[in-house]
């Protein structure tokens, strides 16, 4: 078993300072069936269907194997707990019944949730101080983001879940751990104009991102663990290339921030990459990347920055 290197006593492993993951029910569980009703026969029918079903178990979705991942690592700490995950879910209580049956019958350890019949889940991301908001619900996605949370609209995805325990998280660079400055040189004057500025401007750090901050607190978590024999591994796959890498590198050394594998890709597909990394979930702000890489891994469309006007 892998023993965090630091005591619950110290700063890095406080309640204070978990890794605090909110979900929706509809990226947890596959609530498909459910949710057409809904879109067809309206709210009455869906929450009849939802009691009369509420003792059936629902079957996992497309980030149910990440946060069980997530929640095993609570398991491999000391006291505290480093890991909470919260529900957000637009049902109602009573509806949230069958969901919470499910969570019960898994064995998640997620005691904390917010129901709000039909209104917007994202103003409860902030009370809940959540590094990180995944949901299938676009608008809500887009809430947090424009709150200043990290966010990602969870996809349908085909891909097979992991073998691995360890967890496996993979960003993408411009416009998600990073500004879209970038992006927007190279959409506006060319792939050229992108390398020459990104050269020039190589000392100069990139500016900020949606997923900074929940990047550090996934640094932060691997910290407590023995680097040699971490249950979490980071990638960074981009679509630059040198010699737009250094730049890349010598911000994420000023942040004093980890990554374990950074991927140049230099406008390659990124699925097979991330299916090679074993990637639990990957993060990207590009439609077209986020269909790509959906096939062969769980996908989170960030909706930030040129791509997403």
């Amino acid at each position: 078993m892998i023993r965090p290197t630091k005591t619950a006593h110290d700063p890095s492993v406080t309640g204070d300072n978990r890794l605090v993951v909110a979900i929706s029910s509809r990226a947890l569980f596959d609530l498909g069936d459910s949710h057409d009703l809904f879109e067809r026969e309206g709210l009455d029918a869906y929450r009849g269907y939802q009691i009369e079903h509420e003792e059936e178990i629902l079957q996992p979705g497309v980030a149910f194997p990440l946060v069980q991942k997530l929640l095993g690592l609570n398991k491999l700490a000391g006291d505290v707990p480093p890991v909470e995950v919260i529900l957000l879910s637009r049902n109602s209580g009573d509806t949230g019944l069958r969901i919470f049956n499910s969570i019960q019958h898994y064995g998640l350890e997620i005691s904390r949730a917010a129901f709000t019949s039909g209104a917007p889940t994202s103003d409860y991301i902030a009370p809940f101080r959540a590094d990180l908001f995944l949901s299938a619900n676009a608008e809500d996605v887009g809430r947090a983001l424009k709150a200043g949370v990290a966010a990602a609209t969870i996809l349908p995805s085909t891909a097979p879940p992991r073998a691995s325990e360890q967890l496996r998280i993979a960003f993408d660079g411009d416009a998600v751990i990073f500004g879209d400055e970038g992006e927007r040189v190279s959409r506006e004057e060319g792939l050229e104009a992108f390398h020459r500025s990104e050269t020039e401007l190589a000392e100069q750090p990139l500016s900020v991102g949606p997923f900074r901050g929940f990047l550090t607190a996934v640094h932060r978590l691997q910290a407590a663990f023995p680097a040699e024999n971490s249950p979490i591994r980071t990638a960074l796959v981009t679509a630059r290339s040198a010699p737009a890498h250094k730049r890349v590198i010598l911000t994420l050394r000023r942040w004093g921030v980890r990554i374990d594998e950074a991927l140049f890709l230099g406008g390659r597909d990124k699925g097979p990459f991330l299916d090679a990394f074993g990637a639990d979930i990957f993060f990207d702000d590009s439609p077209a990347n986020v269909e790509s890489a959906r096939k062969h891994v769980a996908t989170g469309h960030v909706p930030h920055g040129v791509s997403n006007p």
